[in-house]
């Protein structure tokens, strides 16, 4: 025999002897042959030294080989063989470890599979071991040189995560200790809580336990109420067990054991409720193939995660999955019960069983409820062939028996008959069903549903009756008939055109003689006016009081804009003091701990939901909170400046970004610490050019028309706002009584005659008014304007009356020029009265009133009135659009032959040069003093060196040398972030009121600031926005002026720190008790309640707070509030 193979190491044969050709000897004993090959199979030392001593194979040492002593090289020392009793094989190996991870507490079974692992138990009974734990070797599961199965004693006491597992057969020499390559990690297992968290009392909840390292070690067991949960599987983070039956109902813990190690939280239980029980199925019958819904309704049914329907019928068993709703209604599919050997009876069979699958609990497994199964429907099918050809308008009939079962109850049977895809119009009787389909042409095939019954009765072809249907043809005639039509409609118009052309071509000519002319006399008008205007404003300017407002309305407008009545001006509105005091107290010592206060901020802005909005109140309520605290509020501004450059610079982001807008708490922060710091010198420096500017603006825009809809006026430095048509107007001098003194002298007012009322109230009120501040003053809308003619004659002037004009739903407002009112004469600011037409019944009107009075007196009778109701009704109820100077850009409403009196309105753009030439003087004041060091005495604010040099600092340690970032860094700090604040928004800093085209003007005002602030350069052409174009000559000269600012402030002497800290100590005196502290800590604290987890985690999490005790301290505040709460 031959053998080549290593796949066999040895195989007993059966042996017989043949005697002379076929006479096989006997062999009672059965005696079999044991073919062996020493090498085979045999690969390593210890697989060769335990093979059956009968073969007498050893290991070669030199060759590395199984074989017999003559195969091996004659040294004797150079063959191993077990039976010498002292042997052992060199060079142990670790191939696998399982499993990888265990409990530090030990007990895990620990199987290490290799080579080379020992002859004999005793080679290896001490010799395993994790690091400095021992692992206890198992006699029984031990595999000579394969297989070592230890227990893992408890490592508690070492500090160990991971260690490579060690086996030393008999001693630890080199030659005979092998080291895994894997790591076995001792792991502290943990869950957390357990899904479902309920189920019956008879048990079988297929419950998952989750957590962390729960598949670590080698056994696991889970109990529940000291009763074991049938385990299932487990994972890293879940173990699925099937829960046992419970005592009573309940909650019960939940118990884990891995090994030694064994797992408790007294936060998770079992809760464990009474049995589901069914009180009826509704309705109480089915067809044979299942699927009609059945409502069960019963108790306790919600405490089962997936229950299910069963029957039994015959050899027919089905189950079906239900639905539950709540605790006492489930629907379930009815099962099906069709492939039963038994027939149906049409009066309906009752199931051999029919219950519900309800984890374990019995009570429910067959119920006694009465139940009929009827059976399924039978169709005929559609024709011999299987096709059935119908026209489009024919119903498909469908015809079939049991298509109703005989049962009791409203309840039916629900069909369902598709045509291919598409879904028919049923109509069903005992012995058919009528189909009527959609539009449908071709071949489909029909199918019929009823619960869990199916069934194709054959294919249906749908042909149409002819090529061309009625409505085609009838479309086809028409539509050729409509083309005839449309082609003489073309050569009629075309003829009336050509004549028209003619006429239209000398009528424009016409119109472009009368178009030169008007442009050349507003290029006339625009010219004179830039050369007057100047001197005239400039006279007019008189220094009348600067109406500043107090620091506190000021620092509350910029801090937050646009609330009125914030809760820091107020006492708390909280009525339990005692305990609330003490923890705002408590708080505010926490906000005075600089660690506490950076961790809060950075926490908030680590949050999704901490919106821009929050940023920025958050910021303001902090600075105020802080208001007594100032230098300590700068460290904090500083240290969050430093992480913003730090976090600006690490995300790539361009460095001329930095503070470019406000996305965080820091930036607003450092907007506030300005709006403290330069009060003193908004009041004593910059607020005057200021002032002037925009009282110079307002003077100016009311020298000519305003419309009083669209707010655009005549003067405008904002090409938006700027009435592009020429308006005709008149300069009125109107003497108006004092209304705080009859007697006193009148005072002398300019307006214009297309002036509204109220707009002529305004001007009144400014010039009687003048250097009041604007809140302490009547309003415009509580005062009449009186028109006195003589003693008696005493009439109401109002923006919307009787006589209001209505032209084609457009109702002008009423003006000066519209009551005829003439120059020189006297009006009266009134308090407003209640009748609505204040009209004198005096018969002593004087000749210029004598027309103006039979308008009235027409008005007012009975018949007018009601001819003229239209223009009296409200504007939403008429539809009328109100306009004054101008109608709406998007009312296209002027006809073709208006055209004539209208220009280019780009010629009008020229007024914006006239407008900004009579500025000018006032803007240059403005920007020279905001960009000098020392102006008209004064000195540069601390609070500008000091952070400019902090800037610079930054630079330096992030090694930026580039003069265009940190160019950009302080204009982003200052002038863009408080400065174009103020100029755009005087009335931060005045008691003023500010109209859309003084906002507007200021607006571009603004802008230019900013781009006399940039270090990037505009290239101007004719397509360039107005304003850029506007100051295009002046923004040059502007930036030197700002890079000669702040070349002049870096070379000026660093303030030292006891300068800054007196400087803020000061400060902080001066504005001590204007915030209510307490309310500003009130707000903040809110934000500690909406992220109370996130704060105490961080706050636990930060080395420098855990030794600082600022969690339990947080904790003290939020229990003492809420206590008094």
């Amino acid at each position: 025999y031959d053998y080549e193979g290593n796949d066999i190491s040895d195989l007993p044969v059966d042996l017989s002897v043949v005697w002379n050709g076929n006479f096989v000897i006997d062999n009672p004993y059965n005696i079999q042959a044991h073919l062996y090959k020493c090498f085979a199979q045999r690969d390593s030392c210890g697989m060769c030294l335990k093979a059956d001593p009968r073969f007498e194979c050893g290991w070669c040492v030199q060759e590395k080989k199984c074989s017999l002593r003559q195969e091996c090289a004659p040294l004797e020392s150079s063959w191993m063989h077990a039976t010498t009793g002292n042997t052992r094989c060199a060079h142990p190996k670790i191939n696998k470890l399982f499993p990888e991870t265990g409990p530090r507490q030990g007990g895990t079974r620990l199987t290490i599979i290799g080579e080379n692992l020992g002859l004999q138990f005793r080679d290896i009974q001490n010799g395993v071991r994790l690091s400095k734990v021992l692992c206890q070797p198992i006699e029984e599961e031990y595999i000579s040189a394969e297989q070592i199965v230890c227990k893992l004693d408890d490592a508690t006491g070492h500090r160990v995560q991971e260690a490579q597992v060690e086996v030393c057969v008999r001693d630890c020499q080199p030659d005979y200790r092998a080291v895994s390559a894997k790591t076995f990690s001792f792991v502290t297992p943990f869950f957390t809580r357990v899904q479902p968290s309920h189920g019956p009392l008879s048990g079988g909840t297929r419950i998952t336990i989750e957590g962390e390292h729960l598949n670590a070690g080698s056994a696991v067991s889970v109990k529940i109420d000291l009763n074991p949960c049938r385990f299932e599987r487990r994972r890293f983070k879940e173990i699925v067990c099937v829960t046992p039956a419970g005592q009573s109902p309940g909650v019960a813990p939940v118990m884990v054991d891995i090994n030694s190690a064994e797992l408790r939280n007294p936060e998770v239980k079992f809760n464990y409720t009474e049995d589901p029980t069914i009180l009826k199925i509704d309705p109480d019958w089915s067809i044979a193939s299942g699927g009609t819904p059945l409502t069960i309704s019963g108790t306790n049914l919600a405490t089962i995660r997936e229950p299910k329907i069963q029957a039994k019928y015959g050899s027919a068993k089905s189950v079906h999955n239900c639905t539950v709703y709540n605790n006492t209604v489930m629907v379930c599919l009815a099962p099906s019960v069709a492939d039963s050997e038994m027939s149906f009876s049409d009066l309906g069979s009752g199931p051999d069983e029919i219950g519900f699958i309800m984890d374990n609990v019995q009570s429910v497994l067959v119920v006694n409820e009465t139940f009929s199964y009827y059976p399924d429907p039978v169709f005929e099918p559609l024709s011999p062939t299987g096709i059935l050809e119908l026209k489009p308008s024919s119903p498909l009939i469908l015809k079939g028996r049991n298509l109703i079962p005989a049962a009791p109850g409203n309840s039916r049977l629900n069909y369902t008959v598709l045509i291919g895809e598409t879904p028919c119009v049923l109509t069903l009787s005992e012995t058919q069903l009528l189909c009527e389909w959609p539009n449908l042409t071709g071949q489909h095939k029909v199918t019929v549903r009823v619960g869990g019954f199916e069934y194709s009765p054959g294919t249906l072809q749908i042909y149409s009756d002819s090529l061309l249907t009625l409505p085609a043809i009838i479309g086809i005639g028409g539509g050729g008939g409509l083309l005839l039509l449309v082609i003489i409609a073309v050569l009629i118009a075309y003829k009336r055109k050509s004549r028209d052309a003619d006429r239209t071509l000398k009528r424009l000519q016409l119109q472009m003689d009368n178009l030169e002319s008007r442009v050349a006399l507003e290029c006339k008008e625009a010219f004179a006016e830039l050369q007057t205007d100047i001197h005239e404003l400039t006279q007019e300017l008189d220094g009348a009081g600067i109406p500043f407002l107090d620091y506190r309305t000021y620092a509350m407008r910029v801090l937050f804009p646009g609330i009125e009545d914030h809760p820091v001006l107020k006492e708390m509105e909280v009525r339990v003091p005692a305990n609330v005091e003490k923890a705002l107290t408590l708080f505010g010592q926490l906000l005075n701990k600089k660690h506490f206060l950076l961790t809060f901020i950075r926490t908030l802005e680590g949050q999704r939901s901490f919106s821009m909005r929050d940023r920025g109140n958050v910021a303001s309520l902090i600075m105020t909170a802080l208001q007594g605290e100032m230098e300590y509020a700068t460290g904090v501004l500083k240290q969050l400046l430093s992480d913003l450059i730090d976090k600006n610079l690490e995300s790539k982001n361009h460095p001329k970004l930095l503070l470019r807008r406000t996305e965080s708490v820091a930036e607003k922060m450092l907007t506030n610490w300005f709006t403290f710091l330069l009060y003193k010198f908004l009041k004593e420096c910059a607020g005057e050019p200021l002032f002037m500017l925009y009282c110079a603006m307002k003077q100016q825009m009311e020298k000519g028309p305003i419309d009083a809809i669209t707010g655009e006026a005549r003067y405008s430095l904002s090409e938006d706002k700027l009435i592009r048509q020429q308006i005709d107007y008149k300069t009125l001098t109107l003497h108006c009584v004092n209304p705080e003194n009859e007697n006193a002298p009148e005072v002398i007012v300019k307006c214009l005659n297309c002036d509204t009322i109220t707009q002529v109230k305004e001007k009144l009120l400014d010039a009687v008014y003048k250097g009041s501040p604007y809140s302490q003053r009547p309003k415009a809308g509580d005062m009449d304007l009186e028109w006195r003619q003589g003693r008696m004659a005493r009439i109401i002037l109002q923006d919307e009356d009787v006589t209001t004009k209505i032209d084609n739903d457009w109702k002008r407002l009423n003006t000066l020029a519209h009551y005829q009112v003439t120059d020189g004469s006297v009006i009266a600011l009134v308090p407003k009265q209640n009748s609505a037409y204040n009209i004198s019944n005096s018969s002593t009107f004087t000749k210029s009133l004598s027309r103006y009075e039979s308008m009235l007196r027409t008005a007012s009778s009975p018949d007018s009135l009601r001819s003229r109701t239209p223009m009296i009704t409200p504007d939403l109820e008429s539809g009328t659009k109100l306009w004054h100077l101008v109608k709406n850009h998007d009312h296209s409403d002027q006809r073709e032959g208006d055209r004539g009196s209208k220009m280019v309105s780009e010629i009008y753009l020229t007024r914006l040069l006239a407008t900004k030439g009579t500025l000018q003087k006032f803007v240059d004041d403005l920007f020279e003093t905001i960009f000098s060091t020392a102006h008209r005495g004064s000195a540069l604010p601390l609070a500008i060196k000091y952070m400019f040099d902090f800037l610079d600092e930054q630079a330096d340690k992030h090694q930026i040398s580039d003069p265009d970032v940190r160019h950009t860094w302080k204009s982003n700090c200052l002038p863009l972030r408080f400065w174009v604040n103020v100029i755009k928004n005087p009335q931060f800093v005045f008691d003023i009121h500010k109209n859309s085209i003084t906002d507007a003007c200021l607006s571009v005002v603004a802008q230019t600031f900013m781009d006399s602030c940039s270090t990037s350069e505009h290239k101007l052409g004719k397509d360039s926005p107005s304003n850029k174009l506007l100051y295009a000559k002046d923004i040059p000269n502007y930036k030197n002026w700002v890079e000669r600012y702040y070349s002049d402030i870096s070379r000026m002497p660093a303030i030292s720190d006891q300068d800054m800290s007196a400087y803020l100590a000061e400060q902080s005196r001066l504005h001590l008790n204007q915030f209510n502290s307490m309310s500003a800590l009130h707000e903040i604290y809110s934000y500690i309640v909406k992220y109370k987890d996130e704060i105490l985690s961080a706050l636990e999490k930060d080395e420098q707070a855990r030794r600082q005790r600022l969690r339990s301290k947080l904790e003290q505040v939020i229990d003492t509030m809420a206590l008094a709460s």
